[in-house]
């Protein structure tokens, strides 16, 4: 099934910089699509550092289980990834085509077998074409390639309306530091680790406690504050890489001048990849970004913030643009947090709709039901101050959710 591109797909970068040490493949091993790629291999030449987050649903896939495992090592040389066929609850047959994939790559690139990650996404509960994939792979390991980012982003789609990349630059005393990323991800996403598929590379040098640290971090601020539809994947994996090939001197711990430097950018590339998921949510016509502040630590604000968020009523009445605010002080108070209702301030765009415990004096509905035709909505939730404050995206629930995912295994 194909799906028309989201009216939502956002302006993406037009260069994307090579990682040196890393090149990619893709092809099409048909386990289930028919005529386009789905599968494709990242290689790396050289000892690169890891770091990985993953899903943490208690039917995770086999491919999370090997990578959970595997990531720990310390030579890395490879990750494939096949798009269609998630491999969850597929019992023995499960792991024996995790175990024929991998053995079959590692003969190909002459590796051992705990030199590979893998990850694979699509339909949970059907046994694995592994031959499939098996006869494919030496098309991947015959035509590696540094440049082949964009076309393995396509490759890895499901419902994805869109490839999603992202790429930057940046300089630091005299060296070049170079990030590229790509995801997957449209629906079954929502906060729980990592949110769906994600292979970010850079070339600085760094140790790998601090990349898996950076990595954590990040990930709370970006793919962990993103949902479509409040369902947590089976197979979540946010893997990030360093190949070290860059000349900066060896990013050792926080204390390091460079590490801010390097988290604002690695900050920069995954947030992009976030929202570019949101905004390619199954079915979405708008954005929707949510701020709460004022609570008493930042866990009670991303709480409210997502109980916002996923709720079925608050998303339908942005769909519709109908200005039922009274959905959010619904969402508020399922959360089960004590709060002074007098403290609790609510904006939607710029318009203050409750103050003092009550509907706002100059609340204006015919102003606010023009606000709710843009494709951006903003909803800020303050209690009192702007301490603590957390943001969240997520996106509108349209028919089209629905169409699309009643038709997802057709």
């Amino acid at each position: 099934m194909t799906n028309s591109e989201s009216p939502l797909k956002p302006k993406q970068v037009k260069k994307i910089y090579t990682i040196s040490g890393v090149n990619l493949s893709f092809t099409n091993s048909e386990e289930r699509y028919i005529g386009r790629d789905d599968l494709i291999l990242i290689s790396f030449k050289n000892k690169s550092n890891f770091a990985g987050v993953f899903t943490k649903s208690t039917t995770a896939s086999e491919a999370v289980k090997w990578c959970q495992k595997i990531i720990k090592n310390n030579d890395i040389r490879a990750i494939i990834v096949n798009a269609g066929n998630a491999n969850v609850f597929t019992g023995e047959l499960g792991k024996n085509a995790i175990n024929k994939i991998i053995s079959k790559l590692s003969s190909c690139l002459k590796i051992f077998k705990n030199q590979i990650l893998i990850a694979q996404t699509g339909v949970i509960g059907e046994p694995l074409k592994t031959h499939k994939i098996v006869d494919a792979i030496s098309n991947l390991t015959d035509n590696l390639n540094s440049n082949n980012w964009q076309s393995a982003a396509k490759a890895i789609m499901t419902t994805d309306t869109y490839p999603k990349y992202s790429s930057l630059c940046y300089n630091f005393e005299g060296s070049k530091i170079h990030i590229t990323g790509i995801a997957k991800g449209s629906g079954m996403i929502a906060p729980n680790m990592a949110t769906m598929l994600a292979f970010i590379s850079t070339d600085i040098k760094i140790s790998k406690p601090i990349l898996q640290k950076l990595l954590e971090e990040v990930s709370e601020e970006t793919f962990n504050s993103i949902s479509v539809d409040g369902d947590t994947s089976t197979s979540d994996s946010v893997i990030l890489s360093a190949t070290g090939m860059s000349d900066n001197k060896i990013l050792k711990n926080k204390k390091d001048k460079h590490y801010e430097k390097f988290k604002d950018a690695l900050l920069k590339i995954s947030k992009d990849l976030a929202l570019q998921i949101v905004r390619d949510g199954e079915g979405a016509s708008k954005l929707i970004t949510i701020r709460v502040s004022g609570t008493k630590n930042k866990i009670i604000s991303k709480k409210v913030a997502f109980s916002i968020a996923n709720s079925p009523l608050v998303k339908t009445a942005i769909a519709a643009e109908d200005a039922n605010w009274g959905r959010i002080i619904m969402a508020i108070g399922k959360t089960n947090e004590i709060f002074d209702h007098k403290k609790l301030s609510i904006y939607i765009g710029k318009y203050l709709i409750t103050y003092d415990g009550r509907r706002y004096n100059g609340y204006s509905e015919n102003k606010l039901s023009k606000y709710m035709k843009n494709n951006e909505i903003e909803i800020s939730v303050e209690f009192g101050s702007k301490k603590n404050e957390v943001t969240v995206w997520t996106c509108d629930l349209t028919q089209k959710y629905i169409d699309i995912n009643g038709k997802y295994r057709s």
